[in-house]
């Protein structure tokens, strides 16, 4: 077997491992992870994009499915644009920083730079949901804001420990 295509099969079957991750770990924690007050630890999976860009479409299309499920086609479709846009963008941001780290080494200084981007990047949820629901929008974009920036800390810590044991660039 060509060794490029035995490549590419395994470096698509560990993005469709990544995805299922994302769908299974959103879809059970049900309501949790969905609406104005989101822990959504699935999330730490956008850590991954750190490592190889691929994880990109991983999270989005996990997204896409776990929204569908979850919110429905128009979370399907705001939700998964905004992680695609805001992981790219804050992983050509951060990226720099990924040796770089605070608290005794616990906290990757990229992580906790993209913890907060992304954070403040769920005023696009909070608009969806003053839109779609008449929720108010700058108490959702915080009550989204937080719960984000809770879950990515948390899956920073996750990750982070993970990438020191497996290479996560491969």
């Amino acid at each position: 077997m060509d060794n490029n295509k035995s490549m590419d099969v395994v470096s698509f079957a560990k993005m469709a491992i990544v995805t299922a991750l994302y769908v299974v770990v959103t879809v059970a924690l049900g309501s949790l992870g969905s609406g104005a007050i989101q822990f959504r630890l699935s999330e730490m999976f956008n850590f991954l994009a750190f490592y190889n860009k691929r994880y990109v479409y991983s999270v989005t299309i996990g997204c896409v499915i776990a929204n569908w499920m979850v919110f429905g086609p128009v979370d399907a479709v705001v939700g998964s644009a905004s992680t695609y846009v805001f992981v790219t963008l804050g992983v050509k941001l951060f990226s720099k920083f990924m040796n770089e780290h605070l608290f005794g080494g616990v906290i990757n200084k990229a992580f906790l730079y993209f913890s907060i981007f992304f954070a403040i990047s769920m005023f696009t949820i909070a608009l969806e949901l003053h839109i779609l629901y008449g929720l108010p929008f700058f108490a959702t974009w915080f009550t989204t804001a937080m719960g984000e920036f809770i879950s990515l800390i948390i899956g920073s810590v996750v990750i982070e420990a993970l990438g020191r044991r497996i290479d996560l660039t491969k």
